[in-house]
């Protein structure tokens, strides 16, 4: 199936040395705004939380917010899964213009597209991430409610919207907005399953952080893939 070798791609440029500098760029800019994160928890824990209290029978209970603090860190793991796929759809905006451009360098020499402006690609990056984080927390809210069924409204929603904005990003290289929504739309089942397949993959610890890159390749394979499918390739608008 096209999105299956379109992963199988993706992964496989990843070990290349020209992907490979831009991975390890994402690793640790990922880990570093997780470590602010979680210094931000840790810092208004302490500064909200009082040093002690005094309980009933108990007598005074000292050092309250230095245990609160500490304890915090116990939110690093829940942070990864729900907040790992908007930091993909910020870092998105960042990342995705120059591993399409190596992608292409690399495999599809004589058909490389044209940079997007920087800003309108972090603009609209920005927007899909706050409905990612929406959901995110949407699934988190809904968890005690929905049981075994928040886990599918958290990669549906999440494989449907990375995937439209991997996808858009890598045919915007190529098409202009109205023929690249249009064959985003004709697509649409093929690029939301490898939308989920990115999801999936998000929340696995310590891989989620390789994947705004890897999304970035495997969406580039795959909107190149899906234009080979579709017939005679007519020029590109951006041309």
């Amino acid at each position: 199936m096209t999105f299956t070798r379109a992963l199988a791609l993706g992964w496989a440029d990843l070990f290349r040395p020209r992907i490979l500098s831009l991975l390890l760029t994402g690793i640790g800019l990922t880990i570093l705004l997780f470590v602010a994160l979680q210094a931000g928890v840790f810092a208004l824990v302490r500064i909200f939380t009082p040093g002690s209290f005094t309980l009933p029978w108990i007598g005074t209970v000292i050092d309250v917010g230095n245990a609160l603090s500490w304890s915090s860190l116990a939110l690093f793991p829940l942070m990864g899964f729900f907040l790992m796929a908007p930091v993909a759809a910020a870092f998105s905006g960042l990342f995705a213009e120059q591993v399409s451009d190596r992608v292409e360098m690399i495999h599809y020499p004589n058909d490389r597209g044209q940079g997007v402006d920087f800003l309108d690609g972090l603009l609209e990056s920005l927007g899909v991430m706050a409905a990612v984080l929406g959901v995110a927390v949407l699934s988190l809210i809904a968890t005690p409610f929905l049981g075994p069924f928040a886990p599918i409204l958290f990669y549906a929603a999440n494989g449907w919207l990375l995937g439209r904005e991997f996808f858009q990003m890598a045919a915007r290289r190529h098409l202009q907005a109205p023929q690249a929504n249009a064959l985003r739309g004709a697509r649409s089942g093929q690029i939301t399953l490898t939308g989920i397949a990115i999801a999936v993959l998000l929340t696995v610890p310590v891989l989620n952080i390789a994947v705004p890159v890897l999304a970035s390749a495997v969406f580039t394979h795959l909107f190149h893939l899906i234009r080979r499918s579709a017939g005679p390739r007519l020029p590109d608008p951006r041309g």
